[in-house]
C-alpha cells in the first residue's frame, strides 16, 4: 500500500478510515471524510481509471492522510481477508466509513452489510448524496464534462473543475495573427467537450483570469489542442505546470471561413469573458 508522500502518519496512530475510488474528490465524498475522526485517513481503491483528479492531485482536496490500494493487488482477497488486511496495516482502527454502495472482495461479493459483520467496530454507511435531483457520482461527472455542462459539473464536484498540463509550442499564429495563448499538453485528467470556456489559469501559484479552447483546430491545420489566453496580462509560454480551472462554457467549437472572422469571433469571446469576471467580481 502507498500513501502520499505530502504526508507522513504513523498507521498505528489511525483510528478511522474512509474507503472508495474518491475520484473527484467530490461533495460526496467529503460527506464520507466528515464522519472521520481527528485520527483518520482516506483508503483509495486505484482502478488505475481515475481521471478527474488522478492519484497524485488528490491529496490537494482533502487534509486527510491518502493512502492506495491498487485494485489488480486485492482483488482476488476474500472479505475477511480485507479486512485482515485492513486491521494489520491499521491495527489501533475503530472505525470504517464507506458509501451506500461499496462493494469489496474476491468478484465485488461483499458489500455494506458483509462489512458489518466481518469488521469488529463501528462501520458507518453514508446514504447516496443528490444535489438538485442529480446523484452525485463520479461517472455522472464525467458525463455532464464530457457534454460541456461545466456549470453542473461543479457544482457537484463542489468545486471548479481543474487540469493540469505542461506547456508546448503551439502553432504560433496565436501571438502575430491572433491573441497570445499558452498550449498545453493534458494527459492524466478527462477534458470537457470542445468549445471555448471562461476559466481561470494558475501559474506559479498565481491565478488568473483568462480564456480556454479545447478541441480541433476546425478552420486552421485541424489538429488538437488545449490553449488558453490569460486576460490583460503579457505572459509567455515558460516551462511552467499550468492548471486550468473551467467555470463556465461559451460557445461549441466552430469552422470559420477565413482568418478575419475567426480573429473577430475571438476577440468577441474575450470581451464576453472580460465581462463576465466585471460582474461576477
Amino acid at each position: 500500500m502507498q500513501k502520499n508522500s505530502s504526508t507522513l502518519v504513523n498507521k498505528k496512530t489511525i483510528t478511522s478510515i474512509a474507503i472508495g475510488g474518491f475520484d473527484g474528490m467530490h461533495i460526496a465524498h467529503q460527506e464520507l471524510f466528515k464522519n472521520l475522526d481527528e485520527n483518520g485517513a482516506i483508503v483509495s481503491i486505484e482502478s488505475g481509471f481515475a481521471n478527474l483528479t488522478p492519484k497524485r492531485y488528490r491529496q490537494e482536496y482533502s487534509n486527510y492522510p491518502i493512502y492506495y490500494y491498487v485494485l489488480d493487488n486485492i482483488k482476488h482477497l476474500e472479505g475477511d481477508q480485507f479486512i485482515k488486511l485492513l486491521n494489520e496495516e491499521f491495527p489501533n482502527l475503530k472505525k470504517i466509513v464507506v458509501g451506500y454502495d461499496f462493494c469489496f472482495g474476491k468478484n465485488r461479493k461483499y458489500c455494506t452489510k458483509d462489512l458489518k459483520e466481518l469488521f469488529h467496530g463501528v462501520v458507518k454507511i453514508i446514504d447516496e448524496i443528490k444535489l438538485d435531483d442529480i446523484a452525485v457520482h463520479s461517472r455522472v461527472i464525467r458525463e455532464y464534462l464530457k457534454d460541456g455542462e461545466i456549470e453542473v459539473a461543479n457544482k457537484l464536484l463542489g468545486k471548479e473543475y481543474k487540469i493540469y498540463g505542461h506547456q508546448i509550442k503551439g502553432q504560433g499564429l496565436g501571438s502575430k495573427s491572433f491573441v497570445p495563448t499558452i498550449n498545453l499538453k493534458v494527459n492524466e485528467f478527462l477534458l470537457p467537450k470542445e468549445g471555448v470556456y471562461i476559466t481561470k489559469t494558475i501559474l506559479e501559484e498565481k491565478e488568473y483570469n483568462s480564456i480556454t479552447f479545447l478541441g480541433h483546430r476546425v478552420s486552421t491545420d485541424g489538429s488538437f489542442a488545449v490553449e488558453t489566453h490569460i486576460l490583460n496580462e503579457d505572459i509567455k509560454n515558460n516551462n511552467y505546470t499550468t492548471q486550468i480551472k473551467f467555470i463556465k462554457k461559451l460557445r461549441e467549437n466552430l469552422k470559420f471561413d477565413s482568418f478575419e472572422k475567426l480573429k473577430n469571433q475571438i476577440l468577441e469571446d474575450i470581451e464576453t469573458t472580460k465581462k463576465y469576471f466585471i460582474n461576477i467580481y
